[in-house]
């Protein structure tokens, strides 16, 4: 048997993930002093609370899980006999995975006769959600740990996201904007359009003033760079802006195929604890990043 793993900085609350039968690893952030653990700590995900304490001047950090949380997500699969596999954001925006890497020799220590299987999206929040989600209608038809695989390295490069936030207090903060960069975005309302680029890592690669631009900018970045659109869903992220992720929903709708099949997430806690509130990402299969 295979048992088939994705992480909580994918975009991913337990429903969804029990759709494709994915088993779920929560990926911590800190705030006020706690140490939070999505979907542990808390049942449902209260956007609205979290997004507001971040307006209100709270920055969250970010944290690595142990080794030996790892193992408390995969020993259970090991011991029934199962395989492991896990569809992981971005190695290169973490340093969690020398912990991963640390649980897999002493779990293949301990259970010789099991194999594990990692592929990495190079990707994080809602792009990384898309592919796990394609990839997840192969896990349900069947599919081998190294079909899964397969298709994720060959196909990651054409999922494509571009995303803008409205506050870079929290991108200086993380370390993604310059400082002077961040200032004067938030001083001049200039909102920098950020993809992730084909090593998993975020680039800023231009900017629009005014979030009316940055929308259109976004819109016209899956009008150029689509791919088979109908063919494959559009992923609309957002950290608790729900009515601009619904307008720039309607201009996909309008300006480029009425046919689009486009879903609505909510930016997770701990990717949102680096954008900030306010900030809209689109995901698409694209002919390249």
């Amino acid at each position: 048997m295979l048992r088939v793993f994705v992480d909580s900085d994918m975009d991913f609350t337990p429903e969804k993930a029990a759709e494709y039968g994915f088993g779920l690893i929560s990926m911590p952030y800190s705030m006020d002093g706690n140490l939070v653990y999505p979907y542990e700590d808390f049942e449902v995900f209260d956007q609205k609370k979290f997004y507001d304490r971040l307006r209100q001047g709270v920055i969250p950090t970010t944290s690595a899980i142990s080794a030996d949380k790892y193992i408390q997500y995969f020993e259970p699969a090991f011991e029934e006999g199962s395989d492991v596999l896990y569809i992981h954001f971005s190695a290169a925006m973490s340093a969690t995975f020398g912990a991963l890497d640390d649980a897999v020799r002493r779990l293949q220590n301990k259970y010789p006769g099991r194999r594990f299987y990692e592929v990495d999206t190079l990707a994080i929040t809602t792009l990384s959600y898309n592919i796990a989600c394609e990839a997840g209608e192969l896990y349900r038809r069947g599919a081998t740990a190294e079909q899964i695989v397969e298709f994720v390295e060959k196909e990651r490069q054409h999922f494509a996201m571009y995303f803008f936030a409205d506050d870079l207090t929290f991108f200086k903060h993380s370390g993604r904007v310059t400082g002077l960069a961040a200032t004067m975005g938030t001083m001049f309302g200039i909102r920098p359009i950020i993809y992730i680029g084909e090593e998993g890592k975020m680039v800023s690669i231009g900017k629009e003033r005014g979030r009316v631009k940055a929308m259109e900018k976004l819109v016209s970045y899956v009008r150029d760079l689509g791919r088979d659109l109908t063919d494959h869903r559009v992923v609309i992220g957002h950290s608790d802006c729900e009515d601009v992720a619904l307008e720039i929903k309607q201009m996909l709708l309008d300006q480029i195929d009425s046919r689009l099949n486009i879903e609505l997430v909510v930016v997770n806690p701990t990717a949102g604890s680096h954008c900030g509130p306010n900030g809209v990402g689109i995901s698409f299969y694209a002919k390249h990043r």
